[in-house]
């Protein structure tokens, strides 16, 4: 914890992010989606929180692919559920998140980057699916719902978006923004 009084200027810029954008073997294939172009333009400038909530909350690598699923005739139950055998891991993921997400408060961040279409870490247009088995993009991940909740102040952004300099840009500086306004 920063005490009052302390020369805080010369912290680290601490950014959060998903375990599979920093090339970390994660994915439910065993893969990982690094986003170099990430990399290189804040690698220098931070030090990242990597968290993966899939592998934390004790799936494995590889494991059964995993969805959103909307309850028939509820508008606002979405479950998470695995795509074959139709395990139901809401209830795990959600307090998983509801832990995991206090503990980063400890981990004095600046802004969080998630991996965009995932059904943990997706912020928005999120694949949800039906009883039919068709899908709507308009769902948020469990993890990052909890996120944003939790920081609903600090800059949250998927990597996705990070590839338009406008929006990349912007976030950069309300991360630096952000971290000067903590200190204080």
């Amino acid at each position: 914890m920063i005490t009052p009084g302390k020369d805080t200027t010369h912290l680290p810029v601490r950014i959060g992010v998903s375990s599979c954008l920093l090339g970390e073997e994660v994915r439910f294939d065993g893969g990982h989606k690094r986003d170099s172009s990430l990399l290189q333009t804040l690698g220098s400038m931070v030090e990242w929180v990597s968290v993966c909530p899939e592998v934390e909350v004790g799936l494995g690598t590889p494991r059964e692919a995993i969805r959103l699923i909307r309850n028939r005739g509820e508008l606002n139950s979405v479950r998470l559920v695995t795509r074959q055998t139709g395990i139901d891991l809401t209830r795990r993921m959600r307090e998983y998140a509801r832990r995991r997400v206090r503990e980063l408060i400890k981990e004095r961040l600046s802004g969080y980057i998630l991996k965009k279409d995932s059904p943990t870490c997706g912020m928005e247009r999120v694949k949800v699916w039906d009883h039919r088995g068709t899908n709507e993009p308009n769902g948020r991940g469990i993890f990052a719902a909890e996120l944003l909740r939790q920081f609903p102040t600090m800059p949250v952004e998927e990597e996705g978006r990070l590839r338009d300099p406008r929006i990349r840009e912007n976030f950069i500086d309300r991360v630096f923004m952000y971290q000067q306004l903590r200190q204080l």
